[in-house]
């Protein structure tokens, strides 16, 4: 277990540092990657609710602070904690039978982790970008920078899971 909480904090930390580089990209003025929600996506599905919500807010609470967003990435990091689990039920059904229950593309399986990963990252892109524009008079453009910048990160989250991941993880 402790093993688990270290490699999370420093996952954690890497993944914020990269973060702070990763949003001075902007592709086309229009895509951005995202790649500290990886964080949250990696959170072991076992974990109490309150403790995923709390660290949730306070990892996107930490980027808001490094990215000056006015608490932007707060609000969409706590939706994205509430509704992890309720994802990962919606494509996963052995809960029960759980020996690692951490999210990976090792122990979900390409396809799982795909639609996993894909969900919660298109949800995290809409709410911060909505938030960010703030109206529906260019819903055109925050559209588009929905999609782009979700096809952008979710090539960078399936980069870093094949590396962060390991083989001795048992598959569910």
């Amino acid at each position: 277990m402790t093993k688990t909480v270290l490699h999370l904090i420093v996952l954690t930390i890497i993944m914020v540092l990269a973060q702070v580089f990763c949003s001075k990209i902007i592709l086309f003025n229009v895509a951005m990657p995202i790649v500290f929600i990886y964080v949250i996506m990696r959170l072991p599905i076992n974990m109490g609710t309150n403790w995923v919500l709390t660290l949730s807010f306070l990892l996107g609470l930490v980027v808001d602070i490094f990215g000056n967003t006015q608490g932007m990435h707060a609000l969409s990091c706590t939706v994205l904690g509430a509704i992890r689990r309720p994802v990962f039920n919606s494509f996963q059904t052995r809960e029960d039978d759980m020996s690692n229950p951490l999210p990976s593309i090792h122990t979900l399986g390409i396809e799982t982790y795909l639609k996993y990963a894909t969900t919660l990252t298109v949800i995290y892109c809409f709410l911060l970008f909505t938030i960010q524009a703030f109206t529906l008079r260019s819903f055109s453009l925050t559209l588009g920078r929905v999609v782009a910048s979700s096809l952008l990160s979710i090539l960078f989250i399936l980069g870093i899971d094949s590396l962060v991941s390991t083989h001795r993880e048992k598959r569910l």
